[in-house]
């Protein structure tokens, strides 16, 4: 399958300006390092979005529009064909990005100083989002036993039944640990939060990426009664790396809570549609299936190499993950603190990847490496690690 494309290729990003070569994260004198922190792909969009995008430029007119007909179709049979969920069209609003559904709900649903759930080490504009909007972050922690992690449904419970806290922030698939949460859990997590009456904001935005025997579950999916207590937001911005050109979907099964975010859409007036976003979506949906099969499959393989090149390598463990392009690496045997590891890895390595303290307090010593990237800068990036920890060994540093 991934024959017939090539994400081989070495497509230079700093012909645009791409995050994840910008100084703005890489620094005036990290311009040559190993760029694996951003979350996106290094590989061309799919076939079919390039070409629909050029089919809409070639009309030329690009004034108002509405959404198209078939593109909300397109999300739901892209669900049900890829997941087995049968989402209703119904419940589906637009919304410009994931953030923007995360943020408006917690504003809507919650009250300034109120408590909402987060479960680190996790993604980090979580916090971001909690902070700016004036709410209060709570903390629930995961648990890394014997090399994988897990819910503390225990601390969830007390977190919950405090009566000010009102919301959890749940990420499924969850970055950056990697894990893809199964039914037993999202039902635990769900049945705890409706017995508190905390409302459970998902953000799916990594659901297409996942590994062999490891399934996405979404949390709507779970019961009726999980989903009229859910606000799920989903985006193909992941799945067909199209970030820079495409919106999200925010699925809210309760009538009540889908009416009052689609007046604050109508208030923040963030209800316009943008004309590339909707005919790249609509393609990656109904023809982008092909093209995301073979990535996973080139992931998978990239993943492979990072785990044969850190089994001799007792400094770095690997947390196992089954989703996701995101690797959540431990170099805490290294015995540095989070400033000297990423000095280390910057400097010796020549690695710029997300520092794991980016995540929570439970990250420090840890570090988040992209991994979707061409293999042939992927294994020069581990020869460059492996010399920078050999050499460090030998005290030749």
């Amino acid at each position: 399958m991934t024959d017939l494309f090539d994400f081989d290729e070495g497509i230079d990003r700093r012909e645009v300006p791409a995050l994840k070569v910008h100084s703005m994260v890489l620094g005036a004198d990290g311009m040559d390092l190993f760029p694996a922190g951003v979350a996106d792909m290094d590989f061309r969009a799919p076939g079919p979005v390039l070409d629909a995008m050029a089919r809409r430029l070639e009309h030329g007119v690009f004034g108002y529009e509405t959404v198209p007909d078939r593109l909300l179709s397109a999300l739901v049979a892209w669900v049900k064909k890829r997941h087995g969920w049968d989402l209703n069209p119904n419940h589906i609003l637009r919304a410009p990005n994931v953030l923007n559904s995360l943020s408006m709900s917690a504003n809507r649903f919650t009250e300034p100083g109120d408590g909402i759930i987060v479960q680190p080490p996790v993604f980090f504009d979580f916090a971001d989002i909690i902070a700016e909007n004036g709410r209060c972050m709570v903390e629930n922690p995961l648990v890394l036993s014997s090399g994988r992690y897990e819910m503390d449904f225990d601390g969830l419970e007390a977190c919950a039944a405090d009566p000010r806290t009102r919301m959890l922030f749940l990420c499924n698939p969850h970055n950056p640990v990697g894990r893809v949460w199964n039914k037993a859990e999202l039902a635990k997590l769900g049945a705890i939060c409706r017995r508190n009456g905390v409302v459970v904001v998902s953000d799916e935005i990594h659901a297409d990426i996942t590994f062999q025997e490891h399934a996405y579950t979404p949390f709507a999916s779970i019961s009726e009664a999980d989903a009229l207590n859910s606000i799920t937001c989903l985006s193909p911005a992941k799945s067909f790396n199209i970030a820079a050109c495409c919106s999200a979907f925010t699925v809210v099964p309760d009538k009540t809570r889908r009416d009052a975010l689609r007046t604050e859409n109508s208030r923040l007036t963030v209800n316009k549609n943008n004309a590339f976003a909707s005919v790249a979506m609509e393609a990656a949906y109904e023809e982008g299936g092909p093209w995301l099969d073979a990535a996973l499959a080139y992931i998978e393989g990239n993943l492979s190499l990072v785990r044969a090149r850190l089994a001799d390598m007792p400094e770095v463990s690997l947390i196992e993950p089954e989703g996701t392009f995101l690797l959540w690496l431990d170099f805490r045997n290294l015995g540095l603190q989070p400033d000297d590891l990423t000095k280390f890895l910057r400097k010796e390595a020549g690695w710029a990847i997300t520092r794991g303290v980016a995540f929570g307090d439970s990250g420090a010593g840890f570090g988040r490496l992209n991994i979707a990237c061409p293999r042939a800068r992927l294994e020069k990036a581990l020869d460059r690690l492996v010399h920078a920890i050999s050499t460090t060994k030998d005290g030749s540093r």
